[in-house]
């Protein structure tokens, strides 16, 4: 009973996860880009320069504003969930199934679903409030509660992603034991109980303990792992022009099929570029909202400008480094990558140039960045079981459930349960986009607030900053 059931799951999941979502991101990327008139790229010098830009000059008596943690670890936070498996596995596979290509279509959605994540993170910090702690606490859950005055949609979004963390607490944990297995031989019961031990030991701290956490984890896993493929990138400096070429004739030109290299449509291209986009930066899904609803800020536009950031660093940085490392060591036309998952894709390529080393450098890389997502998502989970049980004793005990799933992850028991996974997220996008489109006004108000108001926010930091240059 539970096989049939599970399998209309999985055929219901990936219908849902297919066409509609992505129509449904794609819709919603375009219309609040025009709503904000595509000011990520009209003004994406400024967004960076004032937020990482801003985190190497600014000390933290210097930010202005009310929060629970730094702006910069409210970033760090959001980065450590959304940078995980899929910024080594997910890109490898869209090339080798959707040519090089689609590399050009996961740059340009994600560009433009900077204004879906800029536009939830402005919601959630307007919204947000504080908790029995004295937290500041925000997110999908409150701005739909607060704002559309839809506390039963509200719910149903804390009820999908408390599913989608409890059953992603097993399902991350099994790729980190595989991956551990692959190369260190270690047995998966005792990476599970590892994890589960570090897990609780950083999670007990509360808010603050995880924005210092990842405030020096997310630096450290990101510097690793460009840094390697950077190597790379150098060591076949002679084919970055072929493979930047590639990229952007195959996106407008089909791709034929050619010994043991896989053809591809520019359909096919702009389909897995488009899905490797949106779901490695997590725009719309309103997860890293709940992170950035903590920081420290002036202002909910000043705030939403680090989500601009994220989507970056995640996708334009950290994918783009898997994919130039792919196609420039040019193992995708190996027939052999079309039988492989896509961590083992990527490990081939830096095994190629590192021997061993490679391996290892890809696992360890896939260690951090799966546990930093962990950690993250049960957080964010922890968050939704506060809003529905209204008391801040029911995170702990939600908590205390998906740290002991944990090792039954690793062994890869309960593994029917992870055809669940795409399903409550899915219902999780569903329910966040639906509302940021009907609130797009809250959104259009206060970033007319930050970049207009005379001798305010951004007119003024413009007008000292030429008054620097000027002196």
């Amino acid at each position: 009973m539970l096989t049939v059931i599970a399998d209309k799951v999985v055929v219901f999941s990936n219908w849902l996860w297919g066409i509609p979502i992505m129509i449904l991101l794609v819709i919603a990327s375009i219309y609040m880009s025009i709503r904000l008139g595509f000011f990520q790229f009209r003004k994406l010098g400024y967004i960076l320069s004032h937020t990482l830009g801003a985190s190497f000059k600014k000390t933290k008596e210097e930010v202005k504003g009310e929060g629970t943690l730094t702006a910069f670890q409210a970033l760090t936070s959001a980065v450590a969930c959304t940078v995980g498996a899929g910024n080594i596995a997910g890109v490898p596979i869209a090339i080798v199934s959707g040519g090089p290509g689609a590399v050009f279509w996961m740059w340009l959605i994600a560009l433009m679903a900077m204004s879906l994540k800029y536009s939830e993170i402005v919601l959630a910090v307007k919204y947000r409030d504080r908790n029995e702690k004295g937290e500041w606490d925000g997110g999908p859950q409150k701005y739909i509660t607060k704002g559309l005055h839809a506390k039963w949609l509200a719910s149903l979004f804390a009820i999908f992603l408390m599913i989608e963390v409890a059953i992603s607490s097993m399902t991350q944990t099994n790729q980190l034991a595989a991956s551990v297995k692959t190369s260190f031989e270690a047995p998966a019961i005792a990476v599970g109980i590892i994890v589960m031990i570090a897990a609780a030991l950083v999670l007990i701290g509360g808010i603050k303990t995880l924005g210092t956490f990842t405030e020096k984890m997310v630096p450290i896993m990101s510097i690793f792992y460009i840094g390697g493929s950077i190597i790379i990138i150098c060591m076949n400096i002679t084919k970055i022009p072929a493979v930047f070429g590639m990229i952007f004739k195959y996106a407008f030109v089909p791709r034929a099929a050619a010994g043991g290299m896989l053809g591809s449509s520019i359909a096919t291209a702009i389909r897995y570029g488009f899905a490797r986009g949106l779901y490695s930066n997590e725009s719309g899904v309103g997860t890293a909202a709940i992170a950035h609803s903590t920081a420290t800020t002036d202002h909910p536009s000043r705030q939403g400008l680090w989500g601009i950031t994220e989507v970056f660093l995640d996708t334009i940085i950290i994918c783009s480094c898997t994919a130039l490392v792919c196609l420039s060591s040019g193992i995708f036309d190996s027939k052999a990558t079309r039988e492989m998952s896509g961590a083992d894709i990527t490990t081939l390529a830096f095994s190629a140039h590192f021997g061993k080393f490679g391996g290892y450098l890809v696992s360890i890389s896939m260690m951090m960045f799966v546990f930093s997502t962990l950690i993250v998502l049960i957080w964010y989970g922890e968050k939704q079981a506060e809003y529905i049980f209204k008391t801040t004793k029911a995170s702990l005990v939600y908590r205390v459930i998906c740290i002991l799933l944990i090792p039954v992850g690793a062994v890869g028991a309960a593994t029917y349960l992870w055809n669940f996974l795409d399903l409550s997220l899915g219902l999780v996008v569903i329910v966040n986009v639906i509302a940021i489109l009907l609130m797009h006004r809250d959104v259009i108000e206060c970033h007319q607030e930050f970049f207009h108001s005379k001798d305010k926010f951004y007119l003024k930091e413009q007008a000292e900053e030429k008054k620097k240059k000027l002196s």
